[in-house]
């Protein structure tokens, strides 16, 4: 598997299920994954329910596939879009995939493409079913994208430091997340390095983002919850700080 700068990606994009304006959002949150070297976007086209992606499919040199809706009741955009993932996948040519649906027909796809070693990165609206969140990697909810010609769509600023702290305290099934994971990946003195803890956030819950709570790294939001000592330490040779967290419950008594 090749590091996530340098992944070759697929992106699939079911456009009966998702909506033009996440484009630019969306591949600026696919280039930090790696590269996408293709680009499609699957649907019939000769309809007008998708008039409104032409320009965001030619400003982002996405590919449309057409795809007549055979019978009626019938998805066969979803069918199109499996096939073609199939035949990508067997190419051997990509190290993971960006399936963009809302739409839980994906999940045995998602599934299967993890089972042959590829890493499935999903997007969705917060509807999307959970048996196709959990069949990601890891998985983005397109509210959380932001388009740089959209400013009013940004993330919501958490409130006064006190009471963001009281509201994420009160998220049990957070902190209790962010507890295990710190534990689980903590030295003899506790202390973990942030990047671990994420990871295994993540492993565990594929939909885990800190901007579902209006924080834009996870840093910041273990910061606020104010539970947890948050330390900076430079490794030298001139390499870049490395975040290292604890549980306030492990600090040795003075």
């Amino acid at each position: 598997m090749a590091g996530e700068n340098t992944a070759r990606l697929a992106v699939l994009i079911d456009a009966d299920n998702a909506r033009p304006s996440i484009t630019e959002g969306l591949l600026a949150e696919v280039a930090k994954y790696g590269t996408a070297h293709v680009k499609r976007a699957y649907g019939d086209w000769t309809g007008t329910s998708l008039k409104g992606w032409k320009d965001h499919l030619l400003a982002q040199s996405i590919q449309p596939v057409q795809q007549f809706a055979y019978t009626t009741g019938k998805n066969a955009t979803d069918a199109a879009m499996v096939i073609d993932a199939m035949d990508l996948l067997y190419s051997g040519r990509f190290d993971g995939f960006c399936i963009v649906s809302s739409d839980s027909d994906f999940t045995r796809l998602a599934a299967r493409l993890r089972e042959s070693g590829l890493t499935v990165y999903g997007f969705g609206e917060r509807k999307t079913p959970q048996p196709f969140v959990a069949a990601c990697d890891k998985f983005i909810y397109t509210e959380n994208l932001v388009s740089a010609t959209t400013p009013v769509e940004t993330a919501p600023k958490p409130r006064a430091t006190t009471t963001a702290a009281a509201q994420l305290k009160a998220d049990s099934a957070l902190v209790n997340q962010l507890r295990n994971a710190v534990e689980a990946a903590s030295d003899d003195d506790g202390w973990a390095p942030l990047a671990s803890v994420g990871n295994i956030i993540t492993k565990q819950r594929p939909d885990f983002d800190p901007r579902n709570w209006g924080y834009a790294k996870l840093s910041d939001l273990i910061t606020a919850t104010t539970l947890f000592e948050v330390e900076r330490r430079k490794p030298g040779d001139g390499k870049s700080a490395v975040i290292f967290t604890r549980d306030r419950r492990r600090r040795p008594a003075e």
